[in-house]
């Protein structure tokens, strides 16, 4: 399995410090990395940013460092609730398109995408059906670019197991898989090793990071006592501390044939801080643990 790491880690989206996209990569090299995964949204690589001196620049970088761009990671939302005079689908899928594009143009073969978030009072039929409609469409159109895409176990929708594989089986193209990360399963209380095996024929791409959770409680006086409540407060931590056992997922993986990239993310508060210094720490002892569990 190949190693990168996603800029999302580096664009100061929850406080940490932020690099400039040609920074980004230079970094990544310097910690070690041989791949990277590009966030498709300002501050980094925005489809309103995608004139030919933007995209030359980044390419300049990429090759200047020796560095492959695995693709974009783009930020959209299949159920997103508006009037239907809005074409809110085709907007998404304008974006999407774009991204397939630059992400050729970069010499990347993937974009990351969502499902959605359950809002607007949609049955799950309905959702069900627009999900798999939405994504057959988007593969398509990356497809005119060479480009798969990887549907990310995240959203509410379709973040079961279960239900990923069948929405991946609904859309039925060889180009449109799963991005299957072992965090969410962990949260919900999935196995790990048997989700892995299970969805690593359709996973073309697993991006990593790991947490502790730490219980949260109300003091109630009357009872002298603490309510547990839930869910818990899900801190983000090194990879060595954190709770996630990635052996068993990546094994699960390996086994059922997945051998795309592992992307390293650090996409919410850090333990130890915001600064450059605990950025690269943690994104080294990544690479670190990956050496270790093989």
């Amino acid at each position: 399995m190949r190693t990168g790491l996603f800029s999302v880690s580096y664009a100061g989206l929850w406080g940490q410090v932020k690099l400039p996209l040609t920074d980004f990569i230079a970094k990544a090299r310097e910690l070690g990395f041989d791949e990277v995964l590009l966030m498709a949204k300002r501050p980094h690589l925005s489809v309103l940013e995608s004139e030919r001196e933007t995209i030359s620049a980044v390419k300049a970088s990429l090759q200047k460092h020796d560095i492959r761009c695995i693709g974009l990671a783009c930020y959209n939302d299949i159920l997103l609730d508006a009037p239907a005079e809005i074409p809110v689908m085709e907007i998404q899928l304008a974006y999407l398109e774009s991204a397939a594009r630059m992400t050729a143009e970069l010499g990347g073969n993937l974009i990351r995408v969502f499902t959605g978030y359950l809002a607007g009072g949609l049955s799950f039929a309905d959702a069900r059906r627009r999900v798999t409609d939405f994504l057959g469409e988007t593969g398509r159109l990356a497809g005119r670019y060479g480009v798969s895409v990887a549907v990310q176990n995240h959203h509410d929708f379709g973040v079961d197991t279960s239900l990923m594989w069948e929405i991946i089986d609904d859309v039925g193209l060889p180009n449109v898989g799963a991005g299957y990360d072992a965090w969410s399963p962990f949260l919900r209380g999935e196995n790990l090793a048997e989700g892995a095996r299970r969805m690593a024929s359709k996973t073309v791409l697993t991006i990593a990071a790991n947490y502790i959770r730490l219980p949260r409680y109300t003091y109630l006086p009357e009872l002298v006592n603490y309510r547990r409540d839930h869910p818990d407060f899900v801190q983000a931590v090194s990879m060595e501390e954190g709770e996630i056992d990635y052996g068993p997922f990546l094994r699960g993986l390996r086994e059922g044939g997945f051998d795309g990239p592992v992307v390293y993310e650090m996409c919410s508060p850090l333990r130890g801080g915001p600064s450059l210094k605990n950025l690269d720490g943690k994104a080294k002892s990544f690479l670190a643990y990956m050496r270790r569990i093989g």
